[in-house]
Parts: C-alpha cells; structure tokens; sequence
C-alpha cells in the first residue's frame, strides 16, 4: 500500500474542532479515502483581546489508488 500525506490550514470563528472538520470536509470533495488526520498547530487570531479565529494545521492522509489513468 502507498499513502499519500498533504497539509491543510482549516479556521473558524466557532470552535477548534470546527476548524478541523471544515479542513477535512474540503478535503473530502476532491480526495477518497482520508483516514488520518493530524492536528500539527493550532493558533487564534486576536481582534479587542478576544479570540476572533481558530487556525488549525491538519495533515491528511489517504491511500493512494493501484487505477492508472490513462
């Protein structure tokens, strides 16, 4: 088997793990078969000494198919 592993960068203004669901669920639109997902950073965006975003860095990584494209 070959995986492959790319690194996406998910905000959002709700939550951690929003942030991480909306990588992954982009993610899911062009790629089969996520399996794992990695969290490597996680940071927040200040606006009037509050949070105003999550940032999370997620690596994805799926299997690569054996189908050849022709």
């Amino acid at each position: 088997m070959v995986e492959k592993t790319i690194e996406l960068v998910g905000s959002s203004t709700e939550s951690i793990e929003h942030a991480v669901d909306l990588a992954i669920a982009r993610a899911g639109v062009t790629i089969s078969g996520v399996h794992t997902a990695q969290v490597t950073n996680i940071a927040a965006e200040v606006a009037s000494n509050k949070v105003s975003r999550w940032k999370v860095t997620v690596k994805l990584t799926f299997q690569v198919k054996d189908q050849i494209h022709e």
